[in-house]
């Protein structure tokens, strides 16, 4: 679906999956492509300990952004 996604992509989960102990809006980096649309996310918390690292969908991630974006 998004197609834009990178390696190192800061990402915000879209959906809540309450069997990995994640919800919707928490963090989480791209460390590893799995295959198209496949990622590998690590969230961790404030001091750098990573809590889970699961492989999701591009459906269920948004990228994060922390400039200003051209308009297209």
């Amino acid at each position: 679906m998004n197609n834009s996604l990178k390696l190192l992509d800061v990402v915000a989960l879209t959906e809540n999956l309450p069997e990995y102990a994640l919800y919707r809006g928490q963090v989480g980096t791209i460390v590893e492509i799995l295959a198209p649309d496949i990622y590998e996310v690590e969230f961790s918390d404030d001091e750098g300990q990573t809590y889970v690292m699961r492989a999701l969908g591009a459906d269920q991630l948004m990228v994060l952004h922390y400039h200003l974006l051209e308009a297209a």
